[in-house]
């Protein structure tokens, strides 16, 4: 119970979409919110550590991301005196403002019966 209002806490119901190419996951909700940090910070190990990950885990899932797409999401400079970097190629944005319309739409047509599931849900 909530102390201050005495009801119930809040629950949450998340729709996490995957797009699945074989068995691999292609797309996922934490592909995608690498792909966001990369874009905002220009920088592989600078979007992991907003993240809470390692520098090794996010290359590799920028690696199999850019391999599982026609064309890759995030093109990377090596060092130099002023260092590397990473950006996110159009086809990554376009990627981001596909994955998030789906889970808008998603959420949307789903809204009723996520509401009766959080009714369903104890306490």
């Amino acid at each position: 119970m909530n102390k201050l209002r005495n009801e119930p806490p809040l629950h949450r119901v998340q729709l996490r979409m995957r797009a699945y190419r074989g068995e691999d996951i292609a797309v996922g909700p934490g592909k995608i919110a690498l792909l966001q940090a990369i874009a905002h910070t220009h920088s592989i190990s600078a979007a992991a550590r907003e993240l809470g990950m390692s520098y090794r885990r996010a290359w590799l899932l920028v690696d199999a991301l850019n391999r599982s797409l026609r064309e890759p999401a995030v093109a990377t400079s090596t060092g130099g005196a002023r260092g590397g970097g990473s950006v996110v190629t159009p086809s990554g944005l376009a990627l981001i403002q596909c994955y998030r319309a789906i889970e808008t739409t998603a959420a949307t047509a789903a809204a009723a019966h996520i509401e009766a599931l959080k009714r369903m849900l104890a306490p």
